[in-house]
């Protein structure tokens, strides 16, 4: 499965969508030095430098995954005005224009859970406009081992073929379809993507601690900017997983079977 990667920062959803087997074939990111990280990294990938000049429909038909983590600070809880909408870096409207362009067959969004109470409803509504069922997951990255809770509101947007759209039940192997259930993302305790950390909440801090005091570590700035802008690449990649069982149900008449 192929991928444009939009608001890439360093790369962390390519990072776990590969590791799922998915294919990145175009970034897009503005900061200079992410750039970087992408070049060294990502050497044969194209790198879009303005999400407002980016025409999706170059990729349509050829990326089937559309992924980015547009920016947070308009609805970041740590921001002072939380202007939503009204902030000039609310680019929301930017990347539905590209999906729209796109028209991928799943889409992946992640975003700070500050963005519940104030554009959820329209990034649901505006996909769902488009075809686009999608689900709603508050993920810490706790869930894939890390030390800190670090929860982001990831939505998953499928668009079905035409068989689903009209209501028929499909059929896997001549048994009726169910939604993937936690035997494929089990990856902590058994709790899966939706872990109840519990007890560890009161020990874990929300965020890692960066000694942002440290001298002598070359762009120490640029660094930490960019991993607190980062997701979790093995949380991604649990959802790339997930992504990849799901998708081979949806594909191809050998798993879309009749009754008889």
């Amino acid at each position: 499965m192929k991928v444009l990667d939009l608001f890439s920062g360093i790369g962390g959803f390519s990072v776990g969508l590969e590791g799922a087997g998915m294919e990145t074939i175009a970034f897009c990111e503005k900061d200079p030095f992410c750039q970087k990280v992408l070049q060294k990294h990502w050497p044969d990938v194209p790198i879009h430098s303005n999400i407002e000049e980016l025409d999706g429909r170059q990729y349509r038909g050829s990326a089937r995954l559309v992924c980015g983590g547009f920016p947070c600070q308009p609805y970041s809880l740590a921001s002072r005005d939380r202007l939503g909408s009204e902030d000039d870096r609310a680019l929301w409207p930017e990347m539905f224009r590209v999906i729209k362009e796109v028209r991928p067959d799943w889409v992946a969004l992640e975003n700070v859970v500050g963005i519940i109470d104030m554009e959820l409803d329209t990034v649901l509504s505006q996909l769902g406009g488009e075809g686009y069922t999608t689900e709603v997951f508050i993920l810490p990255a706790c869930a894939q081992d890390a030390r800190h809770i670090r929860n982001r509101v990831v939505v998953l947007a499928h668009t079905y073929d035409e068989g689903i759209q009209r209501g028929e039940e499909p059929r896997i192997n001549g048994q009726n379809w169910q939604e993937p259930d936690d035997k494929y993302i089990e990856r902590c305790g058994g709790s899966g993507l939706g872990v109840q950390y519990g007890e560890w909440e009161a020990a874990w801090i929300p965020e890692p601690r960066i000694l942002r005091m440290a001298h002598g570590v070359p762009d120490r700035v640029h660094r930490i900017k960019a991993l607190g802008n980062a997701v979790s690449p093995p949380l991604i990649r649990v959802l790339g997983e997930v992504i990849m069982e799901a998708d081979c149900y949806f594909r191809d008449d050998y798993w879309y079977l009749p009754d008889e």
